[in-house]
């Protein structure tokens, strides 16, 4: 998990204000598709100033125990937040078969 781990952080740090992703976006634009789960473990024992608001799970749900922080925070960034779940759009891959982040509600585009 050594490799997974920087790779991980740096998809993390690039999240923008108001965009959205899932963990096993994050997984697979760190290069490591299939790794969700380690995404989640990253988040949780990670001491780096990440935006770990901005990660969701694949149908949109807000991280347990945390749903009210996370809420809050992305709500100050303008992505509407209903029953402890945000609207994702679907995620595509492009034409090399990699993975694009989800699009938040706020309509902000995949990098």
């Amino acid at each position: 998990m050594e490799d997974l781990e920087p790779a991980v952080l740096a998809v993390l740090r690039s999240l923008v204000p108001g965009e959205v992703t899932t963990y096993g976006d994050v997984a697979a634009d760190a290069g490591w598709p299939g790794r969700a789960r380690a995404v989640g473990n990253i988040l949780k024992l990670t001491d780096e100033p990440v935006p770990w608001w901005r990660v969701v799970n694949a149908a949109g749900r807000l991280v347990p125990g945390n749903e009210g922080e996370q809420a809050k925070r992305l709500r100050a960034e303008g992505v509407p937040v209903v029953d402890g779940r945000v609207q994702l759009a679907r995620s595509r891959s492009d034409s090399a078969g990699h993975s694009t982040r989800a699009q938040s509600p706020k309509g902000r585009s995949p990098r």
